[in-house]
């Protein structure tokens, strides 16, 4: 009996080894991802990595043209079409190793089979009002204070 524990030990071990394995090649596969797009006036080249973030950023001497807002609009859509297209690459990377169902892009932005109510972010808390308080603390001087305490309390006693 000893003998059939030890060789489902053995095959989920083989198993864990494989599905390591496979994790392994699919990381490496996800590095290697990326979009690439271009402006339509190709001014403006992006290239990102498969979590969308920018890795090249290539602008043409036309994109001195263009007034500081407009570059930074072109670069900003540019940037969004090649992060579409990395996320569609790290899509198909995805696809055959999940289980069946599973959708890739949720999985990637972290919200796999969640429902929408529940990724909402949580309300913030409400503060209560202010008093106003009648008291200036800062007007106060201390030691005075703690010397007019004592006097009076001196003056009670000697009463």
């Amino acid at each position: 009996m000893t003998t059939d524990h030890r060789a489902r030990v053995d095959e989920l071990l083989a198993d864990y080894r494989r599905s390591r394995d496979q994790l392994a090649s699919v990381q490496r596969d996800l590095a290697r991802v990326s979009g690439s797009a271009t402006s339509p006036d190709g001014s403006v080249t992006a290239v990102v990595d498969a979590k969308g973030a920018l890795t090249d950023l290539v602008l043409s001497d036309n994109a001195y043209r263009l007034r500081p807002a407009q570059l930074a609009e072109l670069i900003v859509r540019t940037t969004r079409d090649a992060a579409a297209k990395a996320a569609e690459g790290a899509y198909r990377t995805l696809s055959p190793v999940l289980p069946a169902g599973t959708d890739p892009e949720a999985l990637l932005r972290g919200t796999a089979d969640l429902r929408p109510e529940e990724i909402q972010p949580p309300e913030p808390a409400r503060r209560r009002p202010v008093v106003d308080d009648d008291e200036d603390f800062e007007q106060r001087d201390w030691l005075d204070v703690d010397a007019t305490t004592t006097r009076s309390e001196g003056a009670r006693r000697t009463r």
